[in-house]
Order: structure tokens, then sequence, then C-alpha cells
């Protein structure tokens, strides 16, 4: 094995968290021979003390190593390469719905783990499925390896359905978000939509006791996943709430002792400027949760109650899938921050 100082890098400056830096140096080393199969990594304690950083920020790095098969830990000997990754130049196409800070962590996380490994282009068609073919057909002159892709059409499903299988290359296709049942055992990172909210409110329901109904802002031009909508009825007819769907907030009269739950971040923003107009104190009068968390959630009204997708682990997983051919379906983490405003 080279020497542990030309295997590791670690960047004082990058904006990558230290333990992906560790993850991201064993996987290029793993690609270019450095590491082998069967050869022993460093120590916990060696390593923290190279390089300069906790040992927490090492033992995460190897969990995560662990958790996807890469390395293995015998006890009483140290860690093993399990398993290395091909040496293959990939060419991602990766197509989002829209730009929002939650795709970026996908973004974000999915690049850091294919690093040198890939080139990536990303598209963006906006919700718009005219765009989403465009986009789609105009990638088959590009000889892409990978096509990692949102495909978010309630109303058209089928036919995107027909779409995918006649234009992309299944082998070469991993979704994210959602799974496609139709287009067989496809690979994906997945969300739960309906178990996910359900889950998420019985946690909340503690909370949720003080209010004498709810409400979820779903308005219908946001193309938003029905699941949501299913598991949040679920739950409020077994806990007997009253309930509403609000279709639109500039429209809304709204009262005390009601709990909203808003998907869209504009209309985070529409409930909070109508709680002050009716001098409506948030976590009190009314409550707010939100969908998918942000720092500016974390400090909004000290604190906005948040439902959320990892979506760094969404886009970790997605990497891991890309870099390694990998079939598999994996459902995302979801998470509950209870917060002021509830």
């Amino acid at each position: 094995m080279e020497n542990l100082k030309d295997i590791i890098s670690i960047n004082d400056y990058s904006r990558v968290r230290k333990d992906k830096q560790i993850v991201n140096s064993v996987l290029s080393a793993t690609r270019t021979g450095s590491l082998k199969f069967n050869d022993k990594l460093p120590s916990v304690n060696e390593l923290a003390f190279d390089h300069n950083v906790s040992r927490d920020t090492v033992v995460r790095a190897y969990a995560f190593l662990k958790e996807n098969n890469i390395i293995e830990s015998i006890p009483g000997k140290g860690y093993y390469l399990k398993s290395a990754c091909e040496e293959i130049k990939v060419k991602v196409f990766l197509l989002f719905n829209k730009l929002c800070p939650y795709q970026k962590k996908i973004f974000d996380a999915l690049s850091n783990i294919l690093n040198e490994f890939a080139t990536i282009d990303l598209c963006v068609y906006q919700d718009d499925y005219r765009q989403f073919k465009k986009h789609v057909l105009n990638s088959k002159s590009k000889e892409y390896t990978h096509y990692v892709l949102k495909a978010n059409f309630n109303e058209k499903e089928e036919e995107v359905i027909d779409f995918i299988k006649n234009e992309i290359p299944l082998e070469k296709l991993i979704l994210l978000d959602k799974k496609m049942d139709q287009l067989g055992e496809i690979p994906c990172v997945y969300q739960d939509y309906e178990n996910d909210i359900y889950t998420a409110l019985t946690k909340l329901n503690p909370l949720l006791r003080k209010y004498s109904a709810i409400k979820l802002v779903f308005p219908k031009i946001a193309h938003l996943p029905q699941g949501i909508k299913k598991g949040f009825l679920k739950f409020c007819i077994e806990e007997g709430y009253e309930f509403g769907i609000v279709d639109d907030t500039v429209n809304e009269r709204m009262e005390k002792s009601i709990a909203y739950i808003n998907v869209e971040e504009s209309d985070l923003i529409d409930l909070i400027k109508k709680a002050r107009t009716n001098d409506f104190i948030i976590g009190e009068d009314i409550g707010i949760i939100s969908y998918n968390d942000s720092s500016l959630k974390e400090v909004l009204l000290d604190g906005i109650t948040v439902i959320s997708t990892d979506f760094e682990q969404l886009g970790e997983q997605a990497g891991l899938m890309v870099l390694r051919n990998e079939k598999e379906q994996i459902r995302s983490r979801f998470n509950v921050l209870v917060r002021k405003s509830l």
C-alpha cells in the first residue's frame, strides 16, 4: 500500500466535510489501484493523528464505507477493503424538475461521491413535460453511461413511462425521489411520500393535539406527489382530526387553533404574512410544519418545525449506484425536526 499521506487527501479549506473527503480518498484509491481487495486501511487513531482530524470524523467516514460494503472491519485486526470499483469513466446525464436548495444538496452529494471519476451534465425541465422530453431526446447523441433523473408528473405518468421505455436505455437508468414499478426493478433512491408524512405526523401528534384542525397546503399547480396528500388524510382520519386541503394560501381565511403543513416555500411565506396580519402567534395561536429543512428555517421565527427527506443521503446513494453499477432500490431517510413553530 502507498504511503498513507498519498492515499488520503484532506483540504481544510474545502466546503466538503472532512469525513466525505476521507470517503472520496478511499474511493479514489480503489479506482487507481492504490488500494486493492483485502488491503488493510489505517486505524481510526492513525488516520486521526496523521491528518489532524477528530476520531469522530474518521469513524463517520469508515461507518459510511462499511454501510455501503466498500470496507469491512475484522475485530482485533482492523479495517480492510471489501470491494473496489471498476476503472471506468462515467458520464452522467442528470435531469431535475426544478432548481432549489434541496436539489443542490442532491447534486453536491452526488458529485462529491463521483468526484473526478465522472462528468455530470445537469439539465432542468421546470416541471414542463415538453422540456423533459426535449432534454432526454437531445441527450441521446452524447453517449451517456448513466441517466439519473426525477420524473414527477402525476397526471401524465403512463405517458412518461412509455416515453422513458422508448427513449432511455433502462440498464443505464437511475430514478430519484420515486419508484416506477411499471418500468420493472429499476435502481432508485426514493421517497415513500405516503408513509413518510404519516410517520412524521404520528411523531408530532402530542404537539398537534393542542390544535383543533390540521390543514395541508397543497396547490394543484405545483405538481406535488399525491402520496403526501394520501398520508395526510390517513393520519387525520385515523386520529380523528378536523382537516382541510388548501389550494391557495392567498385566499385562505386563517383562523386560530389550526396547524398548517406547507410543501412549497412560497406558501410558508404567505402563512407567516397572514399570521402577522391577524396578530397570531406562531406556535401558540397557529402551528406551522414545513417540508424540507434549510438554514433559514432553523432561525426564522426562532425555528420552523420541519419534516424533511435526507437529500444528502439521497444524492450519496445515487452516486454510489453510479460508481459501483449497483441495481438497488433504496428508501431515503426522512427526518422530523421539532422547533418553536409548533
